[in-house]
C-alpha cells in the first residue's frame, strides 16, 4: 500500500449443513508490481460440489479480467455467457462480488446479485453512490451489475457477504423472512462499536457464527462473510541465527530491540547473544508441547523465545498446509504461526553464521540452513497469506 494504513483481509465460512464442500469461493489476488489488490467473493446456485465448481469459474475469471483492467461491462458479460443460465426459473448460476484497490486507495466495487456490499466508516454505515449497467435484456432480462468506488481511509471496514448470511434464520420463530441486510448491518455496526479495533477475521467469524445461530446450527445455505479492513500494520520481527561476524553482535541485538512491535527469537545462541546485549534474563520452560520440538522460554521485551531451524522448518509446513479449519496446538511452532497470521509486516532478522550443529550427518537428510527456511517461510507468505515480509541478513 502507499504506507498510510494496511490492509487487512479475512473471509469465514460455513458449509450448508448437509455438504462437506462450501458452495461460496473467496480469492484474493495482489499484483504487487502494481499495488493492486482484487478480492471476489462468488456463490454458486446450490451447493455441494456443482456450486463450488461454478463459483470457482466464475471467482477465477473475475479475477483474471480484473487484472487485465477490462472494462466492467466487458467482464460481466464474458462471466454471463460463460456460466449457464437456468431459462426455467431465470437464473444464473452463479452471483458474485469484486473488489478492486488500487495503490492510492481507490475502492471499486461490482456487484451481481450477491447482497450488498456495506462500508463502515466513523462508527456508522457510509453510502457512497452506486451505478448500475444493464445487461443485454435479450438474454439476462431484468439484470444489472452494480458498481460504485470510493476513497478508502484509515479504519473504513468493508464487508460483503453471500445470500446464505441474510437468509439465515429463514422460516424460524425469530426471523421468519431471514435475517435481513439491515440486520446484518446492524450487527456489524454493534460489533465495530463495541471493538473498536476489531480485527477483519474476527468480524467475519461473528458474521458467521450469528447467522449460524440464526439457522439453529443447520446451515440451510453456505454462508461466507469476507471483511476488508483499512487500518495500521501489525509489526512482528523473528530473529534467528547469530550474526556471521562476532563483533557485529551489538548491533543486531539494538535492530531488534529498536522494533516497534512484537518480537519473536528462534534459536538458543541467538537468544544468549540477545540477553547478553540486552542485559536481560531468559527463563526456560521444561513443559513439552510439542513432542518433536523443544520447550519454549520467556524473556522480557519478546513474546516467545524458541529453538531454530527444526521450529521454523514445522513453522513452514503449518503455514504450507493452514486453511480456515486448521485448529493450531500450543507447541512452539504453533504459538509463532498464531503470532504470524495476528500481523501484517512480519520482518525477518537472520545471522548468516553457521551452526556446527546442524552439520551432523546423522540430523534428518531435509534439516535445511537458515536463509533457505527463512525464504520459504517468506515465499508462503506473500502468495498464500498476502503478507509483506522483508528480510535482513546479518
Amino acid at each position: 500500500m502507499d504506507g498510510k494504513f494496511y490492509i487487512e483481509i479475512n473471509c469465514q465460512q460455513k458449509n450448508h449443513s448437509d455438504e462437506r464442500v462450501c458452495g461460496d469461493v473467496f480469492l484474493s489476488k495482489k499484483i504487487r508490481e502494481e499495488g493492486r489488490i482484487i478480492v471476489v467473493l462468488s456463490d454458486g446456485l446450490g451447493h455441494g460440489i456443482k456450486a463450488n465448481l461454478l463459483a470457482i469459474l466464475t471467482s477465477t475469471l473475475a479475477a483474471n479480467f480484473m487484472e487485465e483492467r477490462s472494462e466492467i461491462s466487458r467482464i460481466a458479460g464474458i462471466i454471463m455467457e460463460t456460466l449457464p443460465y437456468d431459462q426455467v426459473k431465470k437464473l444464473n448460476y452463479s452471483t458474485f462480488t469484486i473488489v478492486e484497490i488500487d495503490a492510492e486507495g481507490e475502492v471499486k466495487i461490482i456487484e451481481y446479485e450477491n447482497p450488498k456490499s456495506a462500508i463502515f466508516r466513523g462508527g456508522r454505515l457510509f453510502e457512497p453512490e452506486w451505478n448500475g449497467i444493464i445487461l443485454d435484456p435479450e438474454k439476462f432480462p431484468g439484470k444489472e451489475i452494480l458498481t460504485t468506488s470510493f476513497k478508502a481511509v484509515k479504519e473504513d471496514r468493508l464487508v460483503f457477504c453471500t445470500d446464505g448470511v441474510v437468509q439465515s434464520g429463514l422460516g424460524g420463530e425469530t426471523f421468519a423472512t431471514g435475517w435481513g441486510q439491515e440486520n446484518f448491518e446492524k450487527y456489524v455496526l454493534e460489533s465495530i462499536r463495541e471493538e473498536p479495533d476489531i480485527s477483519a477475521v474476527k468480524l467475519a467469524g461473528r458474521v458467521i457464527n450469528r447467522a449460524n445461530l440464526n439457522d439453529e446450527f443447520f446451515p440451510k445455505d453456505d454462508m461466507s462473510c469476507a471483511v476488508i479492513y483499512f487500518r495500521d500494520p501489525r509489526k512482528l520481527m523473528i530473529c534467528t541465527g547469530p550474526p556471521e561476524e562476532e563483533e557485529r553482535d551489538g548491533e543486531y541485538a539494538g535492530i531488534l530491540e529498536a522494533f516497534e512491535g512484537k518480537r519473536i527469537i528462534c534459536g538458543a545462541t541467538t537468544s544468549d547473544i540477545i540477553a547478553r546485549e540486552w542485559k536481560k534474563e531468559i527463563t526456560d520452560s521444561n513443559v513439552i508441547s510439542d513432542p518433536e520440538l523443544p520447550p519454549v522460554s520467556t524473556m522480557e521485551g519478546v513474546e516467545l523465545i524458541t529453538e531454530g531451524i527444526l521450529t521454523l522448518s514445522k513453522v513452514n509446513e503449518l503455514l504450507k498446509s493452514w486453511t480456515q479449519s486448521t485448529k493450531l496446538g500450543k507447541g512452539p511452532a504453533d504459538e509463532i504461526v498464531k503470532l504470524i497470521l495476528d500481523s501484517d509486516e512480519i520482518h525477518f532478522l537472520a545471522g548468516t553464521r553457521i551452526n556446527v550443529a546442524h552439520q551432523d550427518p546423522t540430523l534428518p537428510v531435509d534439516l535445511e540452513l537458515r536463509r533457505t527456511v527463512v525464504h520459504r517461510i517468506t515465499r508462503v507468505l506473500e502468495e498464500k497469506f498476502l503478507k509483506e515480509v522483508s528480510m535482513r541478513f546479518f
